[in-house]
This record gives C-alpha cells, structure tokens and sequence, in this order.
C-alpha cells in the first residue's frame, strides 16, 4: 500500500485559515490533493486535521479525512513526524500497513506530479529513509553574513572569505512540499533531513515559501505567471 497523508491543522497565526484560503482560485489544499490524486500513486488520500472545516472541504475535494487529529498534534510547535506517524498507526490498524507514505503538505502549489513519482522512484531505488524536493541556493552559503548586536556584519564561514565561488560546495535547502519516508522510518521517528534521505533536486523558481501574506501575493503572481508559460 502507498499512502499520502496531508496535515493541515486549522489553526494559522500569520495567514489566518492557511490551508483552506483560496489561492489561484481554488482552496489552497486543493493543489495538493489534486496532485496525489492526479499521481495515480496512492491507494490512500488521507487529510489529517483537527478543523471541522478543512475536513469538509478535503471530502468535497475527494481526500479522506477517517479521523480527527489530536489536539496535541495541532499546536504550532508539533513536529512533522509524529503526525504522520500518528496517520500511519491509524491506517495500519484499520485499513492494512502501507509500505510507504508520501507526506504531502497542505501548502505546496507548486508541487509537481512528475516530482512526486521521481520520489518514489528514488526510495526505491536507493533504499533511504526520506526523499524529498531540495532546490540549490542562489548564493554561495559559505559567503553568508550576519549582524552583531552593535549592527556590524561578520562572516558565519569567515575560513571563505578568499575562497572562490567555483571551489565552494553547492548548498541546497528543503524546499517543503513533500517527503516520501518508508513506515518504519516515520515510525521510528527517524529525523528526515540528514544521511538517511536522498534529494530530488527541482529548479528555484518552483520553491516558494508561503509564510507571510506578502509571500502568499509573490507566489500568486509567480503560480499564475508559470501557468501562462505552460500552456503557450
């Protein structure tokens, strides 16, 4: 079995009702759903949420929602993994153990169906625990900087400050928008990002965080702009 869990708590501090608020049109958790329905890779389209709301809505867009989150999985310190694992017990207790789960972010428009099955292709391929969507960074983080308390700036890696650019390691950031793991890793409670995984590496311009509402206009306007460079 191959399962997709989708958390979306209902609580959201800096974009109030987040995973639910329209976004180019549609609830912003539809993107998602549609994605791993469109997939064809999951036998199971779980949305795991303690909002009477974000579960209606996760139904009407053809999710199963077969049971409420725990509120002590629903605050805003609640890690990634025990929530998935908590979806796995359930569906292992109920339905059969999956092999593998694909933890889908309610807030990922940009996910990509040709992204998730390079995923699955890669955990089996590689025997990882994780693998998940990473994008390069734009700068060298080795040249980084940050501001003392009387408002200077110093090096984190003051060692590169001669180093140039082309002898500089390449570094890559979690781009957040979903992470194959194989059962015993998630209940194992294994961290994600580390040796144990393995990347699928997208272009920058499909990393977009969503945090602020400033992010959430910047990402509309890039979601759309995509869209239009797609279908000329």
């Amino acid at each position: 079995m191959k399962l997709a869990v989708i958390p979306a708590r209902g609580g959201s501090k800096r974009i109030p009702r987040k995973n639910v608020k329209e976004f180019a049109g549609k609830p912003m958790i539809a993107w998602s759903i549609s994605a791993a329905h469109a997939s064809g890779l999951f036998d199971h389209i779980v949305v795991s949420t303690d909002d009477q709301e974000v579960a209606e809505i996760a139904r009407a867009l053809g999710a199963e929602v077969p049971f409420m989150r725990p509120g002590a999985l629903a605050d805003d310190h609640t890690p990634t993994v025990p929530v998935i694992a908590h979806a796995i017990t359930w569906v292992s207790q109920n339905w059969g153990s999956p092999n593998t789960t694909c933890c889908i972010y309610a807030t990922a428009p940009f996910i990509r169906v040709d992204d998730l099955k390079l995923g699955a292709k890669l955990l089996l391929e590689t025997g990882a625990d994780y693998a998940f969507p990473v994008t390069s960074f734009p700068f060298p983080i080795q040249r980084a900087v940050h501001l003392t308390e009387n408002g200077r700036m110093q090096m984190f890696s003051p060692e590169h400050a001669l180093t140039r650019s082309q002898d500089l390691i390449e570094g890559f950031h979690d781009v957040g928008q979903f992470y194959w793991g194989r059962t015993e890793a998630w209940l194992s409670g294994r961290t994600i990002i580390g040796l144990g995984a393995t990347p699928v590496i997208i272009p920058r311009h499909r990393a977009q965080d969503i945090d602020t509402p400033e992010d959430w206009t910047r990402a509309e306007m890039m979601f759309r702009l995509l869209g239009e460079m797609e279908h000329q």
